[in-house]
């Protein structure tokens, strides 16, 4: 049985004209860290304060160990959470605001000093304890709001976008910090984002959010290889887009196969996303298709440059045009015009490149080729 079970859970607003949150179901195993990405109004954070006990139920039935909770007021439901505004109180020093848990379930001052004590270890903020909120940085304040809901060892921590607040670096340091801390305590973690780096570098499972739906739920790394839908392949790390001609199905190989105006038919070959491989078996195949490819899956060939091209009988080309070479530090970002007599009123496709490997001189206006590997592009049909 999973730790957290959501059934056809359903959060209407008044005056909203679809629910935020549409017949969720979802399941949230002990220990494992479970992060709900999407954007701003896609559901992830009313879901999480359905689960925290701050926002009621419409419909359907939330479970703690089978047992349901939607109707347990949030003080009751023994969980921690941590806000994004860290929630401090200003009066008190930070190891009074760590200690607040335990005083308010009536722990005595001596097992709560030494609690205290530990948790102040666990973030490292030992030689802060007598300080208040206002005398330390963001990134410590947030440290002190993560020990405060770790303090009283509840079984399950809810964070509602923590580190939204704070600058690259302090972020960066603090995600690693929750992915120690995790690891160190095994407690169950639910963390709400919309940056999909940070849900990659925490997480065990991703729920990726979309008008109050879960779109895909899985691994970091396959929602990332094998995106089922244009809006996961989209939000989850870059990828470019491209309308084709449905050709068919490879019957050896199951990939969908694609036609451009202009090039020898059928001339690209794409992984099929569930819901298109489904309606090419029932008979229904639709007329075009969407192509997705992520751009560092890209090769990138300057016709006369030296190099030349990769020689893998599985490449498909695309004629292109440079727009702009960017340099990123650890890559390159090529902005690249396909052919407007392949490709009319194609958006421009980004490839990415290590740092040594952009063709010398390589710049706005000339001329390139871009291949494609059938195993690294997916094909999408319609939406429904």
């Amino acid at each position: 049985m999973a730790l957290i079970e959501f059934d056809r859970v359903v959060k209407r607003y008044p005056g909203a004209s679809a629910p935020a949150v549409d017949r969720l179901d979802l399941h949230i195993e002990a220990g494992e860290f479970l992060t709900l990405l999407g954007p701003s109004g896609s559901g992830k954070t009313t879901t999480l304060m359905m689960l925290a006990g701050f926002e009621p139920v419409s419909e359907g039935t939330i479970r703690l160990d089978g047992q349901p909770i939607e109707r347990l007021p949030a003080h009751r439901r023994g969980m921690g959470v941590v806000f994004q505004s860290y929630s401090l109180f200003p009066h008190m020093t930070v190891a009074e605001n760590i200690g607040f848990p335990l005083k308010v379930r009536g722990v005595d001052a001596a097992a709560r000093a030494q609690r205290v004590g530990q948790a102040l270890e666990r973030v490292r903020l030992s030689d802060y304890a007598q300080r208040r909120p206002q005398q330390i940085s963001g990134g410590q304040q947030q440290r002190v709001a993560l020990a405060r809901a770790l303090v009283f060892e509840p079984r399950l921590v809810l964070m509602d976008e923590p580190l939204a607040a704070l600058d690259k670096r302090l972020r960066e340091e603090l995600q690693l910090e929750i992915r120690r801390l995790h690891r160190e305590l095994g407690v169950t973690m639910v963390f709400v984002t919309h940056d999909q780096g940070e849900a990659m570098t925490l997480s065990d499972r991703i729920a990726v959010f979309n008008h109050g739906r879960i779109e895909q739920i899985g691994a970091p790394q396959a929602l990332y290889d094998a995106p089922a839908t244009p809006f996961v392949a989209g939000f989850v790390g870059d990828n470019n887009r491209l309308q084709c001609a449905l050709a068919g199905r490879d019957a050896a190989t199951g990939r969908a196969r694609l036609h451009l105006p202009g090039l020898a038919a059928p001339a690209l070959s794409a992984c099929c996303c569930p819901s298109l491989a489904q309606a090419l078996d029932a008979g229904h195949a639709p007329a075009t298709a969407l192509l997705c490819v992520r751009p560092e899956r890209l090769v990138l060939h300057c016709p006369g440059h030296p190099q030349g091209p990769d020689h893998d009988p599985d490449l498909a080309w695309l004629p292109a045009q440079v727009a702009d070479c960017i340099h990123q530090g650890d890559h390159w970002r090529v902005i690249a015009r396909l052919d407007a007599a392949v490709a009319p009123q194609a958006e421009p496709w980004l490839v990415k490149l290590p740092p040594t490997a952009l063709p010398d001189g390589l710049a706005a206006g000339h001329p390139i080729r871009l291949g494609l590997r059938p195993g690294d592009a997916w094909a999408y049909g319609p939406d429904p």
